[in-house]
């Protein structure tokens, strides 16, 4: 999801990727504007220009992966656009993806810088309210889309909290459960457990 910092023009842009790559090596709490200037190469000066503290960069590295995750949801709404449960559906795609690789490693490495400032996930917690009443408006079968986006969101935070017991053949187990949720609804996902 971090694209290669040496393609951006822009100063912001670059600043953002760097910030990235910092904190994936180690972690939002050691992010110093001073390492962040260096390794996008600019000034401290430029930096302070475009972000004029660390909230400020902390804040703009989680509207953007907010930014990330929104795009990609509706880049996947045209190919699934006729399936049910479409906002569970999509909610559980994109979350699962964004969550890997390094992606999940900046939500990671940031989670303890903004520990320190609560106020820096107030964009997060709007993101989530909004999508779980979507979830609930919209879904065919809302207990089965509520469940499923649960369980997707669940293993995220088990992963971001490096708590996580789950094997990698537990996760294809877990993903095609909550695909068959919301496929068949939670009777049907169930029956069609039993009949194999």
């Amino acid at each position: 999801m971090i694209p290669p910092r040496r393609t951006r023009s822009n100063s912001r842009d670059r600043i953002l990727d760097a910030a990235s790559e910092i904190v994936c090596e180690v972690g939002a709490g050691k992010l110093t504007l001073d390492a962040v200037a260096q390794r996008a190469g600019l000034s401290k000066g430029g930096l302070l220009y475009n972000f004029p503290s660390k909230d400020a960069l902390l804040a703009a590295m989680v509207e953007r992966m907010i930014g990330e995750g929104r795009a990609e949801k509706e880049a996947l709404r045209s190919q699934i656009a006729e399936r049910r449960n479409l906002e569970a559906r999509l909610a559980c795609a994109v979350s699962l993806k964004v969550r890997s690789g390094a992606a999940q490693e900046v939500a990671s490495g940031m989670l303890a810088a903004l520990a320190e400032n609560p106020g820096l996930l107030d964009p997060v917690r709007s993101l989530i309210a909004d999508e779980w009443q979507a979830i609930k408006a919209t879904s065919e079968d809302p207990d089965a889309a509520m469940v499923a986006w649960l369980a997707v969101e669940a293993l995220g935070s088990l992963d971001m909290h490096s708590l996580s017991p789950v094997s990698p053949q537990d996760r294809v187990r877990i993903e095609a459960a909550v695909k068959r949720l919301l496929d068949f609804g939670i009777r049907e996902a169930g029956e069609s457990e039993e009949t194999r």
